[in-house]
């Protein structure tokens, strides 16, 4: 299951590793040279140790994609090996999609990030606890919003080896209304008030994307895809497992009792949470915006200068974990070789994704494998994104 500890030390389950990593598939940006032949060397140097079957990772710099490259198998058994096109699930790391959807809306006036999102509903929501505290967007995009996750971990809503059939809203409804199937006054929401405590929450995000198709009048996969990704010319983005040829897939290994196994891919039915699946290729011109103020070096705007600033502005809000430095909207912020970064990861069984912008330097990383969180493959992503982001290595 996600974890809501994504940027903690968290271990998914088991442990280790089989060996053999193929070499890099060269990248769409930089020709081989000494350095990346050393990145190269050190990428799969940290793969072996962690024991991660298949690696694609971007380097963005000024808006411009800089490096994208593909490392090991994106299918064991078949020694299908895992380039720049390959199709990683990224768990949560969608979440920074979802919520730059959502600001997308602020921008143009359709909502007001510091306003009440239940008139944007066609169902009642509030905190039984505090029924007169309105619950806002920005709450929901910082995880303040008094939403919890203890009722959605006990349930499971995954759906293995298929697209979830349950609606969003559907789901939502049962999770949110009392009398819903799996309403629970105490787990479905925290003692907290709106805006008084931080608290992961993957239903939260499930909620704005439901109330950026409400608000939008549009699916919001469907207004992403145009407005976000077929803009910046990111092909390998897909939101349904339908939708993402199995031939482009990366098969998710878990561990079990020391080995790899693979495991089958997920579909959610809060899809806004953690569903997203793409390649680096496509992935990285996004970062490349969100690194650079919102637009790509050739144009492409996905936000307006000053509205990813807000939304890449970190706070700390009460009951922010010590892992955290901040929480901004959508991005997290967390250190990094002794340096607080902004950043999303993702897990789910056979999953451990990470992003990374810098804005200062206008530097972003993405990093996909298809294995899950464990603490070795957790140390490998960090190093690797360390070198790339040219700050010290993390101690020994």
């Amino acid at each position: 299951m996600r974890k809501r500890r994504e940027g903690a030390p968290f271990v998914d389950r088991r442990g280790f590793l089989a060996g053999g990593l193929a070499c890099a598939t060269p990248g769409v940006a930089l020709a081989r040279t000494s350095a990346t032949d050393a990145l190269d060397r050190f990428v799969t140097g940290e793969m072996a140790q962690a024991g991660i079957p298949g690696l694609a990772l971007g380097l963005a710099r000024n808006g411009a994609v800089r490096l994208a490259r593909g490392y090991g198998f994106a299918d064991l058994e078949r020694r299908r090996r895992a380039t720049v096109d390959t199709l990683f699930h990224i768990a949560s790391v969608t979440k920074v999609v979802t919520a730059t959807a959502v600001m997308r809306l602020a921008e143009a006036g359709r909502l007001d990030l510091d306003g009440p999102v239940a008139p944007h509903l066609d169902f009642p929501l509030a905190n039984p606890a505090h029924p007169d505290r309105p619950i806002t967007f920005r709450q929901l995009l910082s995880h303040t919003s008094s939403l919890s996750d203890a009722r959605y971990y006990e349930i499971d809503f995954r759906v293995l080896g298929a697209d979830a059939p349950k609606p969003l809203g559907e789901m939502l409804r049962g999770y949110l209304t009392p009398g819903g199937a799996h309403y629970s006054p105490k787990r479905c929401f925290s003692a907290a008030a709106p805006g008084e405590a931080w608290d992961y929450c993957n239903v939260g995000y499930g909620l704005l994307g439901y109330l950026a198709g409400r608000i939008g009048g549009e699916d919001m996969r469907e207004r992403t895809q145009r407005e976000i990704f077929d803009r910046l010319g990111a092909g390998g983005v897909a939101w349904r497992l339908a939708d993402a040829p199995e031939r482009l897939r990366a098969t998710p290994y878990d561990l079990v009792d020391g080995k790899r196994v693979a495991t089958a891919p997920v579909g959610l039915p809060d899809w806004p949470a953690g569903n997203l699946r793409a390649s680096i290729a496509g992935f990285t011109r996004f970062v490349a915006a969100c690194a650079n103020d919102g637009a790509t070096a050739d144009g492409v705007r996905i936000l307006g200068a000053e509205t990813m600033a807000e939304m890449r502005r970190p706070a700390k809000p009460p009951s922010l974990p010590t892992w955290l430095s901040g929480q901004a909207l959508g991005w997290m912020e967390s250190p990094l070789a002794g340096r607080p970064l902004l950043n999303h990861w993702g897990g789910d069984p056979g999953v451990f994704t990470a992003a990374y912008v810098d804005p200062a330097s206008r530097l972003g990383v993405a990093i996909f494998t298809n294995l899950s969180a464990v603490d070795p493959a957790r140390a490998a992503i960090k190093a690797i994104a360390a070198r790339l982001l040219e700050l010290p290595p993390p101690p020994s």
